[in-house]
C-alpha cells in the first residue's frame, strides 16, 4: 500500500454521472480526500458517506475536495449519492485497477477495503488511514491532517 511521502498515481475513473473524473486535474483545484470504501448502501459505507458528507463544509475550509471510490457502477453511485444528499462525487472503480495502483486490500476477495489517502496539491500523499471496521475514524482521522497543514 502507497505510504505518506509517496506520489499519488494519476487516474480517471467515471464518477456518478458517468463524467470523468481525472485525479491530478482536481488537485490543481484542491487537495483531496480519496476514501476507498467496499459498497454502496452497506452500513458501515453508508455511515462513513454521511459522516463526509455532514463535516464536509469544515474540508471545503480546510481546502480540500472529497471523493469516495468504490468497485460499485456509477448508476448505483448516482443512487447512492442522491439518497444521502453526498456533495462530494462517487468514483466507480469496477475492475478494482486504481484501487490496485494504491495497494488498496481486498475485502472479502471482492471489494476494496476501506483506506482514506488525504493528497496534497503536487499529487503527494500526506496521510493515509486504514481502518475497515472503524469508518467514521476516516473522517476525523483526514481533518486532524487537514487542521495541521500549511496552504
Amino acid at each position: 500500500m502507497l505510504k505518506t511521502g509517496d506520489q499519488a498515481p494519476d487516474f480517471t475513473l467515471p464518477d456518478e454521472n458517468g463524467a470523468p473524473f481525472h485525479l491530478y486535474t482536481e488537485l490543481k483545484k484542491a487537495k483531496l480526500v480519496l476514501f476507498f470504501y467496499p459498497k454502496d448502501n452497506t452500513p458501515g459505507c453508508t455511515a462513513e458517506a454521511c459522516k463526509f458528507r455532514d463535516e464536509y463544509d469544515l474540508f471545503l475550509e480546510n481546502g480540500a475536495a472529497v471523493a469516495g471510490i468504490s468497485s460499485d457502477g456509477f448508476t448505483s453511485h448516482s443512487r447512492f449519492r442522491n439518497k444521502y444528499r453526498l456533495p462530494f462525487s462517487l468514483l466507480s472503480d469496477s475492475g478494482r485497477e486504481v484501487a490496485r495502483l494504491f495497494g488498496v486490500p481486498a475485502f472479502l476477495g471482492l471489494f476494496s477495503g476501506r483506506v482514506s489517502f488525504v493528497i496534497d496539491h503536487d499529487g503527494r500523499i500526506l496521510h493515509v488511514f486504514q481502518s475497515q471496521f472503524n469508518p467514521e475514524k476516516h473522517v476525523d482521522e483526514a481533518l486532524r491532517v487537514l487542521r495541521n497543514q500549511e496552504g
